[in-house]
């Protein structure tokens, strides 16, 4: 009697509960035995809160004023946590994955503890200075990073417990203007660290927002029917809400993220009374009602049955269907029905399962569907072409469990019309749907199977005497006319009604049949021939009453079902079914009862005459496939055939006429070959004489460029020689002015010294530029040298391409002579004299050839050797050069110790005996420089006896130079004009074939 105000679970047992009572204390629940466990006392004011350790052993409870740390394997309590009263207790719980204590305080304070020592670690820093928001609700992602506060405020306010910052302050919609409740929703792939947070705020709706996106996924609740509070499961697949009207809503998560960030509507519409249902008419929980007026009574034991069924108000229908809600009473569920006519829709499939008490064995009904497709059924869509293949699919799988489980509902051929409503209501939950039908079957069909495969005649002979008791007339009409209960009975038992009922009135019967004793349902099927009565007596054919029951009727089925009960009530007991029919027994738990009732006999034999059967048509089939590959082979072997022959006449047909075409092509050929071979030796005439024009205007060319080079040489030689000459007489004249200049240095040494110096400079400057002239002059050799080379190798280039293009040309001829030889050969023996002939003059080509090719030979040896004599001199000439240079340098020291002896002369009589001292010291340095440059000789004597004798010794050697040059040059235009005139000798034109030249 005492109300709660906390909960908490997932301890050390499972079995076991935290309750937090309004009278301060805490108990300790165990749900197996249902006895209290441990009462826990020690707080001032009501318990707020519980939070339990991730290992189950330990449990905070929090109240406004302190929070206590119990061990709840002796229920004791360690420790205390006490505050000043000016500053209250929010919430206090243990972090997941980790031990730290998180203590929140009304002042925003934020304190982490450790566990074991419970020493403080660390203090969250005030997040805004001035903040208006008051930290109310808290959650922590299942990691423990992120720690999330709220309040009076529409603002949340988000902190890394690892920095131990302020991360990010979400604003909620302009709508929240509170926060009542917050609860973060895990994923299974995000590693503990949550991104999916739901707000409870005080408009009753909880809003799933992301902190990371700062957007919102999809809310839950509403303004007409809110939300109280609000839990998730672990794995983040359910939430579960209580509403402000006390029911308790289940949501998938799945559900809501794929419908677009809305709940999932009703699946069960609610039966209304709109005449005062009309304000709730948006509500997904209200009371059972009737379509045309309220409950008629209000009393206690009505208002208590209520609340049981508003257990499952917002369930889903698959819940509907899985779940098994006990507290319901027969005789009120009969009282309701028989007041109202039916269950209401939305708790018709609740009230089933609780009436048939359905075990719900998982186990065995997975071993039935384990086995497979039964083969009774494997071929059931052509008996029964049902549209939907999910449907045809469940009404297999549900028939072969059937056949599985006793063998003969595999013999039964009305089976699949019994299971088929059921199947069809339950599509959704086969679990169920065979356990409905397996039901039915051992409770509503007793006694049919034995007289199998016959219909139940003892079942249907109590309906006969039911009927002949309560309407003979009606009997007898029907014994008029010769139609048995088996026409008249058996369509209704053996569809249950189906056929002649529509989906409501089939559900509102059976709300009264497995309401009822398993009596009541043949006594649905006698109200149901004595209600139609009036159409029955004016048949008189027996179709007619065929098909009166196999089709529906103009029929109230409440009328039915009040004569039902009319029956039940008023039929004696020697006649009532009830006498021979058992009481209600439901399934068995964990395993399902054998199933036995029939002639296992008559089963057996057709089960063995079914599988011979089979088996036989097997054969045949098999037989039949063979025949018809047989024939098929045939008939391809046949086609192929005919195929063949049209083919073999299309190519002999083909053959024909691609052989006259040959003929007439090889005629054409011939003539053709004719005509290029008249064309082929025209344009070879025509090629001689453009190759012998060519070579003409060739030769012609070379000998203009000869002679233009000769003439050249000339002008050059002409160029030097009047070079020379101005030489000359400038050298006499700087010598006369020299001598003059001697004369009046003799006098005047010392005054005019730097005259003589610029005197000796510009001396030396020509001899440079008349050594730079001799180097040109060589260079220009060396690349007229160079130059004749490149145009021998360019000759010798020409001739070997004429000759490889003649020797190409030679070979294609006689390829084509040797192709034609073979051609000819074989289409006439008397041309092959012909070929003889050009073999002969081919043979005798080869000789010239041969005699060409030496001769090519023979000139180019003698080339070489002119090559080599060519070389020889050049290095003779070298020699030679070279003892000119020495003869050179013996010239100038020779000067060069007479000029010093005439100078040491002229100072002994002068008396100037230091400055010869210096002079010979001089020479000899000077001679050392003499010997190191034997060709250019820059010789700078200082003294006046040094630029006398160095004047005259360089005026010598430009001399000589000169003279040497010009020979040289004489020797290499006697050369090249006797290279000419050989060359001119010795050009032939090639003959027709000549080989390519060979290289040494």
């Amino acid at each position: 009697m005492q109300a709660c105000t906390a909960l908490a679970f997932n301890l050390r047992r499972k079995t076991e509960f935290l309750v937090a009572l309004a009278d301060y204390s805490v108990k300790c629940f165990d749900t197996e035995t249902k006895e209290l466990v441990s009462w826990m006392r020690g707080h001032d004011s009501s318990v707020s809160s519980i939070s339990v350790h991730g290992s189950g052993r330990y449990a905070i409870t929090t109240s406004t004023d302190t929070a206590q740390l119990w061990d709840l394997d002796t229920f004791q309590r360690k420790r205390k946590l006490n505050v000043r009263q000016s500053v209250g207790i929010q919430k206090v719980f243990f972090l997941p994955l980790s031990n730290t204590i998180l203590s929140c305080f009304k002042d925003n304070s934020v304190f982490a503890w450790e566990f074991d020592t419970l020493h403080c670690k660390y203090r969250l820093p005030t997040p805004v200075e001035g903040s208006v928001l008051l930290y109310k609700v808290f959650a922590v992602t299942r990691d423990g990073r992120i720690f999330v506060a709220g309040g009076k405020s529409n603002h949340l306010h988000l902190w890394c417990l690892q920095s131990k910052q302020l991360i990010r302050i979400i604003q909620m919609p302009a709508k929240v203007r509170a926060v009542r409740h917050l609860e973060f929703l895990p994923d299974s792939f995000d590693g503990g660290s949550n991104q999916v947070l739901g707000v409870l705020s005080q408009d009753n709706i909880m809003r799933f927002i992301n902190i990371e996106t700062c957007k919102l996924l999809f809310d839950i609740g509403s303004h007409e029917e809110g939300i109280s509070t609000a839990a998730v499961s672990p794995n983040g697949r359910y939430i579960a809400s209580v509403m402000e009207n006390g029911s308790l809503n289940l949501y998938s998560v799945q559900a809501l993220v794929q419908e677009g960030n809305k709940p999932p509507p009703p699946m069960f519409k609610v039966v209304k009374d709109w005449s005062k249902c009309t304000s709730e008419a948006n509500k997904q929980a209200m009371r059972v009602t009737s379509g045309r007026s309220e409950w008629p009574w209000k009393s206690k034991g009505s208002k208590i049955q209520t609340r049981l069924l508003k257990l499952q108000v917002n369930s889903s229908f698959e819940n509907k269907e899985n779940e098994l809600p006990g507290g319901l009473n027969k005789k009120r569920l009969q009282a309701l029905l028989k007041g109202f006519g039916e269950y209401p829709a939305k708790y018709r499939m609740f009230v089933w399962r609780s009436l048939l008490q359905l075990p719900e064995n998982h186990l065995a009904f997975s071993s039935l569907t384990d086995k497979g497709t039964h083969s009774a059924f494997v071929n059931i869509q052509n008996a029964y072409p049902i549209k939907s293949r999910k449907l045809l699919r469940v009404l297999q799988r549900t028939l072969s469990a059937l056949a599985h489980w006793s063998a003969i509902l595999a013999e039964t051929p009305y089976i699949p019309l019994l299971a088929f409503p059921f199947v069809k209501l339950f599509q959704n939950n086969q679990l169920i749907c065979f356990e409905v039908v397996a039901t039915v079957v051992v409770n509503f069909c007793q006694h049919w199977f034995e007289y199998f495969p016959n219909p139940p005649v003892n079942v249907l002979s109590m309906m006969e005497n039911v009927l002949a008791h309560h309407d003979k007339e009606l009997l007898q009409h029907l014994i008029k006319y010769s139609v048995t209960s088996q026409v008249y009975a058996w369509p209704l038992l053996e569809t249950l009604f189906s056929e002649v009922l529509t989906r409501e009135e089939w559900l509102k019967v059976f709300d009264n049949i497995f309401s009822n004793h398993p009596s009541y349902f043949l006594m649905i099927a006698v109200a149901y021939i004595i209600c139609s009565r009036a159409p029955l007596l004016h048949c008189n054919q027996t179709a007619d009453f065929e098909y009166f029951f196999h089709h529906r009727n103009n029929l109230d089925i409440n009328v039915v079902i009040k004569e039902a009960y009319h029956l039940m009530e008023a039929t004696p007991l020697d006649i009532h079914p009830q006498r021979m029919l058992d009481d209600f027994i439901p399934l068995t738990k964990g395993q399902y009862p054998v199933f036995n009732k029939y002639p296992t006999f008559i089963v057996d034999y057709q089960t063995q005459e079914r599988e011979r059967i089979r088996q036989d048509e097997i054969e045949y089939l098999r037989e039949r496939q063979l025949a018809h590959e047989l024939e098929a082979k045939a008939q391809e072997r046949k086609a192929e055939d005919e195929a063949w022959y049209q083919k073999q006449e299309l190519l002999r047909e083909a053959e024909e006429q691609r052989r006259k075409t040959l003929l007439e092509e090889e005629k054409k050929l011939a003539e053709q070959k004719q005509r290029l071979a008249a064309v082929k030796r025209e344009l070879k005439v025509k090629e001689l004489q453009f190759l012998d024009a060519s070579r003409r205007r060739f030769l012609k060319y070379q000998q203009d460029q000869r002679q233009m080079e000769l003439k050249r040489l000339d002008d050059e030689i002409a160029r030097k020689a009047s070079m020379r000459e101005q030489e000359t007489a400038a050298a006499v004249q700087d010598v006369e002015v020299q001598r003059l200049e001697l004369e009046s240095r003799r006098q005047l040494f010392e005054q005019h010294l730097i005259k003589d110096q610029e005197a000796v400079t510009k001396e030396m400057k020509e001899e440079v530029d008349a050594h730079r002239r001799k180097v040109d002059l060589e260079d220009h050799l060396v690349q007229r040298l160079m130059e004749i080379e490149r145009e021998e190798k360019q000759k010798a280039q020409i001739v070997a391409e004429e000759n490889l293009t003649k020797a190409e040309q030679k070979r294609f001829d006689t390829d084509w002579r040797l192709q034609a030889l073979h051609k000819l050969r074989r289409d006439d023996q008397n041309r092959e004299k012909h070929y003889e002939e050009i073999a002969k003059i081919l043979h005798d080509n080869r000789v010239k050839e041969a005699e060409l090719l030496k001769t090519m030979r023979e000139a180019e040896e003698k080339k070489w050797e002119e090559v080599i004599q060519k070389k020889a001199q050049l290095k003779e000439e070298q020699k030679a050069a070279a003892a000119a240079d020495e003869h050179r340098k013996q010239f100038l020291e020779d000067k060069m110790n007479d000029a010093l002896e005439l100078a040491e002369k002229l100072q002994r009589e002068d008396g100037y005996f230091e400055r010869l001292r210096d002079l010979k010291a001089r020479r000899t340095e000077r001679g050392v420089e003499l010997q190191r440059v034997p060709r250019s000789g820059n010789i700078c004597l200082n003294d006046l006896s040094a630029s006398e004798s160095s004047s005259h010794m360089s005026l010598d050697r430009r001399r000589e130079e000169l003279a040497c040059q010009e020979q040289e040059l004489m020797a290499e235009v006697r050369r090249l004009r006797q290279k000419l005139t050989s060359q001119a000798q010795t050009k032939r034109p090639p003959t027709r074939f000549q080989a390519t030249k060979w290289t040494p």
